[in-house]
């Protein structure tokens, strides 16, 4: 892949962090001894000394825990890895035409409720109509978050427009769906392992903005559950590379 590429999916550059934390948002249970992950990094070209430096910073970051068992994600990856499966195996509701309404009722909110508003309503899936007010159809069956549920008042209505028109206004349809289908052809293309190690994690990245729009609304031929397969397919494959080499 040349850099003209790398740039417009948004592929990042291969690190020892971003190997061990890949490896172990895809792992579970996700924790894995130093020497399971030395391996991997040396799958990938990546030197010991350097993943073990790479592990001890996040251990001091916070990201990870250490402990007799090897590593393992803080909780705060935890939930980063349960939206990540739930990206990849939504769990989807049949849709009446409803819509899940959440208006902001809580007054003088400081900067960091604010922002943990946002992140619970990203977490969620939901679009900002306008300040203070969130949508989507509701087809989706997951709790809320405490910011959520604290910060706003919750509805179930149907709008009067057209609500293909209305999801399309809010959630940008057509560029997901583009860079989508360049992921899947990307990751395709992709040689060796090092490379299809950094498009699959630039695709699940952007399954996770996926807004899992009832089909009525989604455009002809959404790329959304093909990407997923792509994905698994990787996965699959990434998972018996590693077993075959980590018992090597």
């Amino acid at each position: 892949m040349d850099r003209g590429d790398a740039a417009r999916l948004a592929v990042r550059p291969l690190t020892a962090r971003s190997i061990v934390l890949s490896t172990l948002l895809g792992h579970h249970p996700p924790q894995l001894p130093a020497r399971a992950l030395v391996r991997v990094g040396e799958l990938f070209g990546i030197a010991e000394g350097t993943v073990r430096v790479a592990l001890s910073r996040m251990v001091a970051a916070g990201d990870l825990r250490h402990g007799d068992d090897g590593y393992g994600l803080t909780a705060r990856l935890l939930e980063r890895q349960a939206r990540q499966d739930e990206s990849r195996t939504p769990r989807t509701l049949p849709w009446d035409g409803g819509w899940e309404i959440a208006v902001v009722t809580a007054e003088r909110r400081p900067a960091a409720d604010r922002t943990a508003l946002r992140q619970a309503m990203a977490g969620l899936r939901l679009a900002e109509l306008r300040e203070g007010s969130w949508l989507r159809p509701a087809n989706l069956g997951r709790p809320r978050p405490q910011a959520a549920a604290e910060q706003c008042t919750w509805l179930t209505g149907t709008p009067d427009e057209d609500p293909a028109a209305l999801a399309a206004r809010l959630w940008d349809l057509d560029g997901w769906a583009a860079r989508a289908e360049a992921l899947a052809a990307a990751l395709d293309r992709a040689a060796g392992p090092a490379e299809r190690f950094t498009v699959a994690a630039a695709a699940l990245r952007h399954l996770l903005a996926d807004p899992l729009l009832p089909e009525p609304l989604l455009p002809t031929g959404w790329p959304g559950a093909a990407l997923r397969r792509r994905y698994d397919a990787f996965e699959a494959e990434l998972r018996e590379l590693l077993r075959q080499y980590l018992e090597g």
